[in-house]
């Protein structure tokens, strides 16, 4: 089946589990607080619903736009905009007529469970498949380092024994821990055999980042030659069965070796030499807008493409422990992360549903999906409670005030913050989007 048909029908399913039941942690405090319900939706049903039934005193339907969910509190200003409930006298079933501290459960009660949701599933993924790892020794050549790096006394080829004290249990774990976290002392062993203790400053993922280092590592090291040649690469004459000798005068025996040369020498032309006929020549591929340096690598040590993997098993109670821990640290780097999209470079990264389908793996596979549906569990929950009127973390805002001051927001004041939250979220929205349509037409 086409990729693009998987990744939409795995994005499809995993929204719908998470729309649905995060609407629900809505749904059931309201219920539980005899608040009515009026209606329950996957998807906004904008003039008209696919499907809804009524049962009881709820409908519950699908509406044809994907965007979301929505369950409708009676009593309560909302996106529904129902200014003629809200003219009239609040009855004692409304929302608005409980107590601030159950409007407050009310209201996180959606992001509640995407929070619990996504700490369960990786439980789990954890009690049934295991966790994987790769030691020091896994790494036979190492990582490749960025420029930056080396500043702070990282050597290509070093692989990663402890950060601030700590023994580094995943080794793949290093080039997040970098961006997002506390990495002020990390202990390498270089490819000599010593050991060294490295300090690195506070904002090294900032720095990183702004250089155009993401991550600061270059992946393991592995050996590769010349396999294909495309882009500027082939525009400029080189050939496949050339050998290639190095890359801005950088040499070339490690695939991360591409990706080092090109960040030390931060130029629009990149000039690549290759040995042909046993005489070096030498070409200049113009890089910049929809150009690239075209080339394209085979492995020369078969055994070894990347680290070995192992996997340590768990039982239930283990689990759970390791599941919370693992669903916290997504929480932490997913917040961590915002430092970066509040910048010129960051902003233009932003995705919207193309985005994360490109989360999904091409193929079907469980695995993949309960991890991916679990990471994008936490990103909502992050989402939401974020103070933007519109978004429960607006709502939550508003009613936190009304407990600590005793005094209510203003039912008209709701409408107009509600008005403004929804056209900056549909901003949002539309400028995420655009960005995944930018990206697929200029293929970057």
């Amino acid at each position: 089946m086409d990729p693009f048909f998987v990744k939409g029908a795995q994005l499809f399913l995993s929204l719908s589990i998470l729309i649905v039941l995060h609407e629900f942690g809505h749904f059931i405090p309201a219920r539980l607080f005899k608040i009515r319900v009026e209606k329950f939706f996957l998807f906004f049903d904008v003039k008209f619903s696919l499907f809804k039934k009524k049962i009881g005193e709820t409908v519950y339907g699908i509406g044809w736009l994907p965007l979301g969910g929505y369950v409708k509190i009676a009593g309560m200003i909302d996106e529904s905009m129902d200014k003629e409930a809200m003219a009239q006298e609040p009855k004692e079933w409304e929302f608005r007529s409980k107590p601030a501290w159950q409007r407050l459960i009310v209201m996180v009660g959606g992001v509640t469970v995407n929070i619990v949701l996504g700490f369960f599933i990786y439980i789990m993924i954890i009690a049934i498949y295991g966790e994987e790892y790769s030691t020091a020794d896994d790494l036979k050549y190492g990582f490749g380092f960025a420029p930056t790096m080396e500043q702070y006394g990282f050597e290509q080829g070093d692989k990663v024994l402890s950060v601030n004290g700590d023994p580094l249990e995943d080794q793949m774990d290093f080039p997040q821990m970098l961006m997002m976290r506390d990495v002020s002392k990390v202990t390498v062993l270089h490819e000599n055999g010593t050991e060294e203790e490295l300090t690195l400053p506070e904002d090294i993922g900032m720095e990183l980042f702004k250089a155009g280092e993401m991550f600061g590592v270059n992946v393991p090291r592995t050996p590769v030659k010349l396999d294909s040649v495309f882009g500027g690469a082939k525009k400029a004459g080189v050939l496949e069965t050339d050998e290639l000798v190095s890359i801005n005068d950088y040499p070339i025996k490690y695939k991360s070796d591409a990706t080092y040369a090109l960040q030390k020498e931060k130029d629009t032309v990149a000039t690549i030499t290759v040995l042909r006929d046993g005489a070096a020549r030498q070409f200049d591929v113009n890089l910049g807008g929809e150009e690239f340096v075209g080339v394209g690598f085979s492995f020369l040590d078969e055994d070894y493409k990347m680290p070995k993997r192992h996997k340590r098993e768990y039982g239930f109670g283990e689990s759970i422990t390791e599941g919370i821990s693992y669903g916290y640290w997504v929480l932490h780097d997913y917040a961590t992360q915002f430092k970066y999209v509040f910048t010129k470079k960051g902003a233009s990264q932003v995705g919207g549903f193309g985005a994360i389908a490109g989360l999904f793996p091409d193929t079907w596979n469980w695995l993949s999906f309960w991890e991916t549906t679990a990471f994008i569990s936490i990103i909502l929950a992050f989402m939401n409670i974020l103070p933007i009127p519109a978004l429960d973390g607006g709502h939550v805002m508003f009613l936190l005030y009304e407990m600590v001051t005793g005094r209510k927001p203003s039912d008209k004041f709701l409408e107009y913050a509600q008005m403004i939250g929804f056209f900056v979220l549909i901003a949002l929205v539309l400028y995420a989007n655009g960005n995944d349509i930018y990206r697929w037409i200029t293929g970057g």
